[in-house]
């Protein structure tokens, strides 16, 4: 008895999981009279409407690539600076939506500009070994221009664009220097 009750539910169950399968594609048409007609056709419309996605124009990826860029002026001088993708150059770039900053910025080491933001920023530190160009955010509310290299732990927010090691040194100059961040 104990057997065939197994061999009964186990056919309804295979029963089951075949009743509302899709249609053949030799058979592509449902009947009112079929109870899982609605079923399949809504879910196939689902399907279609939640996978269907367009491709973004051309504009739009150009719009997304300008709104990565950062404006950085120092005396009479603009640097255009690519930013990262995390969170602390999207917490820049909501900084900098409402106005410009301005920061003072003090030479350190014979590398680096660095100054302080005024607020703190998300970090995403890692290992890195910078670059003469690359914008850094130091302890989380510091940011940091290197002209030359330094290894540590840092968020890169950034890198200025189309800049050589000498023009960079020689906007920066020695000393204090005041940079004015922005973005379009």
């Amino acid at each position: 008895m104990k057997k065939i009750f197994t061999a009964i539910t186990a056919m309804v169950f295979v029963l089951s999981l075949t009743a509302c399968s899709a249609p053949s594609s030799e058979s592509n048409t449902t009947s009112a009279d079929d109870p899982c007609s609605a079923f399949t056709e809504n879910s196939s419309e689902e399907a279609e409407s939640t996978f269907t996605s367009e491709p973004a124009s051309e504009s739009e990826n150009e719009d997304n690539k300008e709104s990565d860029k950062l404006k950085i002026t120092v005396g009479n001088t603009v640097f255009t600076a690519t930013l990262e993708d995390n969170s602390s150059a999207a917490a820049l770039k909501e900084l900098l939506s409402d106005s410009p900053l301005t920061i003072d910025m003090h030479d350190y080491g014979n590398f680096e500009k660095v100054g302080s933001i005024g607020t703190s920023l998300p970090r995403n530190d890692e290992q890195i070994t910078t670059t003469a160009g690359d914008i850094i955010l130091y302890q989380g509310n510091s940011i940091v221009i290197y002209y030359d290299t330094n290894s540590w732990n840092f968020t890169k927010i950034g890198h200025i664009d189309n800049i050589t090691q000498d023009k960079l040194k020689e906007t920066l100059g020695d000393g204090d220097i005041t940079v004015t961040f922005s973005v379009d």
